[in-house]
C-alpha cells in the first residue's frame, strides 16, 4: 500500500486544541486530500535533516554508528555518548524513533539524547528499524528486539550500567517499544529498569472515540493512522488475527512489564487507546504512570515546544527517568 485518500469528517465532538495549538491548526487548514508514503518519507526527512546535523555537529556528545546483525539482514545502530570522561559505566536509554511505521529513520527525535547526556550522563542507542510497507508484521519490533538484545549482550563494551537500561518509544516507536518490551517478558532479554511511552501508537483497530474524534485535520489523524497500519499488516488490520507484538492493545495479559510512563494530550487520535493501555498495565500489577496533557495534538511536543504544557510534559518525563535511573 503506498497511497489513501483521506476518510471521512470527524464523527464525534472534539476536545478543544490549547490556542497555541489552535492558531497553527487554523494556518494549516484542512486534511490533506491523500497520504502516499514517499511524500510522508520526504517530509519527514525534511523535519529531521536540521536537527540531525545540530546532533552531529555537537560538541558535547558523540555519535558512533555500528552494524550489528539483525534476524534478516544487518541493522544499524547509532550510539550516542557524552563526551565527559568517566570511570564509571552510564545509564543508557534504547530509543526507538517514530515515524507512522513507514517514515523518518533512527535520527528522528535523537537530538533529544543531548538533553539525556547532559541531564543523566546516559548513552542513547537508537536502531534503524525496518519500515513499513517493505517490512510488515512482527518484522519491525524483530528487528528492535534483536537490537536490544545485542545491547543487553554488549552492556560492558559499551560502557552502560546493567541495572539501568530503559527502553523509550515515541509515537510509532512507542507502540514497538512496547511490543519488545513483551518479546523482552516472553522470550527473555537484558534487564529494563523502565519504559517510556511517548504518545505510543498501540491499537490498529481505530475504534476508540479519540480516534472517532480526530479522523481529520491537518495534525496526525486516524485515517493517516489507518493508512500506517495497513502498510504494516495489510488487509489484516483490524482483524481478530493481530498479534500482540504487532500491535501490542491486542494484549491480553501486561503482567510483568517493566515500570511504565506513558503519556499523549487530549486532542489525539491515540488518547484513549493509550489510557486503556494504562489501566490494563495497572490490572496486570505494573507500576505504570499516566499523562494525558490538555489541548495537544499528536506530536505538540514538536509542534510547538515553547507551549506551557509542552515544556511540563518534558519537565515530567525527564524526572520519572531520573526515579528510574535512581531506584534501580
Amino acid at each position: 500500500m503506498r497511497k489513501i485518500l483521506a476518510g471521512p469528517a470527524d464523527r464525534l465532538p472534539r476536545p478543544p486544541y490549547d490556542p497555541e495549538i489552535d492558531s497553527i491548526f487554523k494556518a494549516l487548514g484542512g486534511t490533506p486530500e491523500r497520504y502516499e508514503v514517499e511524500k510522508l518519507r520526504k517530509d519527514a526527512s525534511a523535519r529531521t535533516q536540521p536537527l540531525t546535523s545540530a546532533l552531529l555537529a555537537d560538541k558535547s556528545i558523540s555519535v558512533e554508528d555500528v552494524l550489528i546483525p539483525g534476524p534478516r539482514q544487518a541493522l544499524t545502530v547509532s550510539v550516542v555518548r557524552p563526551t565527559t570522561a568517566t570511570s564509571e559505566s552510564r545509564p543508557c536509554i534504547f530509543y526507538v524513533h517514530g515515524g507512522a511505521l513507514v517514515a523518518a529513520d533512527r535520527f528522528a527525535g535523537l537530538d533529544t539524547s543531548i538533553t539525556w547526556a547532559r541531564e543523566f550522563s546516559a548513552i542513547t542507542i537508537s536502531v534503524e528499524y525496518g519500515r513499513a510497507p517493505e517490512n510488515t508484521g512482527t518484522q519491525p519490533v524483530e528487528d528492535c528486539y534483536a537490537a536490544l538484545l545485542w545491547a543487553g549482550d554488549h552492556l560492558s563494551e559499551l560502557g552502560i550500567d546493567p541495572e539501568r537500561l530503559l527502553l523509550y518509544g515515541t509515537s510509532a516507536g512507542g507502540g514497538l517499544a512496547a511490543a519488545a518490551a513483551l518479546l523482552v517478558r516472553d522470550k527473555g532479554g537484558p534487564n529494563l529498569c523502565g519504559l517510556v511511552l511517548e504518545c505510543p501508537m498501540l491499537d490498529d483497530r481505530n475504534e476508540k472515540v479519540s480516534s472517532q474524534q480526530f479522523s481529520t485535520g491537518p495534525f496526525y489523524n486516524s485515517t493517516l493512522n489507518r493508512f500506517a497500519w495497513r502498510c504494516l499488516l495489510g488487509e489484516r488490520a483490524g482483524g481478530t488475527s493481530i498479534s500482540q507484538y504487532e500491535a501490542p492493545a491486542r494484549a491480553h495479559d501486561l503482567s510483568r512489564m517493566p515500570p511504565t510512563f506513558l503519556d499523549c494530550a487530549s486532542a489525539e487520535p491515540f488518547r484513549d487507546e493509550i489510557v486503556a493501555f494504562a489501566s490494563k498495565l495497572w490490572e496486570g500489577g505494573v507500576q505504570a504512570e499516566l499523562h494525558v496533557w490538555p489541548g495537544g495534538p499528536h506530536g505538540y511536543d514538536r509542534i510547538i515546544p515553547t507551549a506551557p504544557f509542552a515544556i511540563l510534559a518534558r519537565q515530567t518525563r525527564l524526572a520519572w527517568i531520573r526515579r528510574a535511573f535512581q531506584t534501580s
